[in-house]
């Protein structure tokens, strides 16, 4: 059921917040410009055309890719096979972590926790693509469906396009 509240505590509620708002922005240095990177399009595309909830994270896919020297395509794919980009978790795991039965907080906390363990754990690390899939999985068939779904994203040299605008 929906609280409503009085007009009065409303008003109230903004008068306090305002003030401090335009305070903090008059003193705030001006953001620098955000770069370019064509990668984020292209996965919002790949999440949209194919309707999948996590369309709106598709930027901390690329973070938790960037920070963790990852194929930016992987986390994207892994997801995609596990849960279809989101539209079968349970639990904010739509990786399918440890079975399906791992908890998390967050989607987003998902997506960070499973790039750090894919990047530096000892099971993962210094693996390839091909390593890092063959150990996720080891179904027959699985790594290839999840490379096929890479592929379908784009091509990996969009990372070098974004590192020549660095």
């Amino acid at each position: 059921m929906l609280k409503t509240f009085p007009k009065e505590i409303v008003v109230f509620a903004g008068l306090l917040v305002a003030p401090v708002a335009v305070d903090f922005a008059q003193g705030a240095e001006p953001l620098p410009a955000a770069k370019y990177d064509p990668r984020l399009a292209v996965l919002e595309n790949f999440f949209a055309a194919r309707h999948c909830p996590i369309r709106s994270l598709a930027g901390e896919f690329l973070i938790a890719a960037d920070q963790n020297g990852l194929d930016w395509r992987l986390l994207p794919s892994i997801s995609f096979i596990e849960s279809g980009g989101g539209k079968v978790a349970s639990n904010n795991n739509i990786f399918g972590w440890s079975s399906g039965r791992h908890r998390f907080s967050s989607v987003r906390e998902s997506i960070h926790a499973v790039a750090a363990t894919l990047a530096h754990s000892k099971l993962y690390r210094k693996k390839d693509t091909d390593g890092i899939l063959t150990t996720y999985n080891t179904l027959p068939r699985w790594a290839e469906r999840v490379k096929a779904v890479m592929r379908a994203i784009g091509s990996p040299d969009l990372s070098a396009a974004v590192a020549a605008l660095n």
